[in-house]
């Protein structure tokens, strides 16, 4: 048995909860927001964002983020990204050295254009960071709902630890080295997501998201092999497997949000009507700076772009990606990948 803390209390902090004391785990959850504490001490139940997930009655949950952090095998970062650094820096005066941290949001920093681990990184520089990510909607995992994810780790021990910690007969879990490669395909997912649900919304078919899903992947590979991932991290759970998912499902906040603004909504209207954090509005400015800085073609996420924060309207971004010029449908990524193939463990 594992004492873990898990700092955020959200749809997916709550999920991994109940997976993780369902493991035999202590389990201890922090919020910021005492309405929050006060509701899930009350009810065992996070009514807001996971109705219907019941926390075991000795789940301890607290805003005392000390209380939390103190004395913990493993601590589990699911707060949501535009908020990562802020909480983490709150919490390293309480982080022994060596700590395990895994974080299971999904972004990319807007203003240092950073993924999230190095931020924590970078803020609790003695935690032994890890990440955690996949297709894997808290709506289904809380429910036990048959789900596959990876953790990254950078050593093979943290990976094996963390494996064994989560892994269950409704949760496997893999392993890999490709810490970047996890994070890029997990924040920029929910941009395409957005473009998938905008693509719903002005009532577009299966074979206009069926070209945003192969086509997203292609840009995200794209970007996450310039920049030192590897081409098979895109190409498995957290690159077109999280992509599905986030492309598709009635669960996905991405896919929603981008749906009303493909009705009409502006962003600043989606989001207020889907009530949590729409990461991919985050990820977006983010992603398309990324691509600039190492000069990649990324169509769909700079058409995103122009559609969030310009206000171009979605059906004429549509018309400009399919009135792009020709093109061959895919470039030999071995010459990308050749100087890229080595794996640390």
């Amino acid at each position: 048995m594992a004492k873990v803390g898990i700092i955020g209390a959200g749809s997916w902090g709550t999920a991994l909860s109940w997976l993780l004391h369902n493991n035999g785990n202590e389990v201890t959850m922090w919020s910021v927001m005492e309405e929050e504490i006060n509701m899930l001490k009350e009810f065992h139940e996070q009514k807001d964002k996971l109705p219907g997930v019941i926390l075991s009655e000795d789940t301890v949950f607290t805003t005392d983020l000390e209380e939390a952090a103190t004395g913990r095998d493993v601590l589990v970062l699911a707060v949501p990204s535009p908020f990562t650094r802020s909480t983490a820096g709150k919490l390293a005066p309480y982080v022994k050295d060596g700590q395990k941290i895994v974080n299971v949001a999904k972004g990319i920093e807007e203003q240092t254009l950073m993924p999230l681990s190095e931020i924590i990184e970078q803020e609790i520089p003695n935690a032994n960071v890890a990440v955690l990510s996949g297709p894997s909607h808290a709506e289904e995992v809380g429910k036990g709902i048959p789900t596959t994810i990876v953790v990254g780790a950078k050593d093979k021990e943290t990976a094996e630890y963390l494996q064994t910690l989560f892994m269950s007969n409704v949760f496997r879990v893999y392993i890999s080295s490709d810490v970047l490669g996890i994070e890029l395909g997990a924040a920029l997912k929910n941009v395409v997501a957005l473009a998938a649900g905008m693509a719903d919304g002005l009532g577009y078919g299966d074979n206009t998201k069926a070209a945003l899903i192969t086509r997203g992947i292609a840009e995200i590979a794209r970007l996450g092999i310039h920049m030192g991932g590897r081409i098979e991290t895109f190409y498995g759970l957290t690159g077109i497997g999280d992509l599905i998912v986030t492309c598709a499902s009635v669960h996905s906040r991405n896919r929603r949000a981008g749906m009303l603004i493909g009705k009409g909504a502006t962003m600043e209207e989606a989001m207020k009507e889907v009530k949590m954090v729409v990461e991919g509005v985050y990820s977006a400015k983010a992603g398309y700076g990324l691509a600039r800085k190492y000069q990649v073609p990324v169509p769909i996420i700079e058409q995103v772009n122009r559609i969030l924060f310009e206000g171009k309207p979605a059906a004429e971004a549509v018309t400009e990606l399919m009135l792009r010029r020709k093109k061959v449908e895919n470039i030999d990524l071995r010459q990308l990948y050749q100087n890229s193939v080595e794996i640390p463990w």
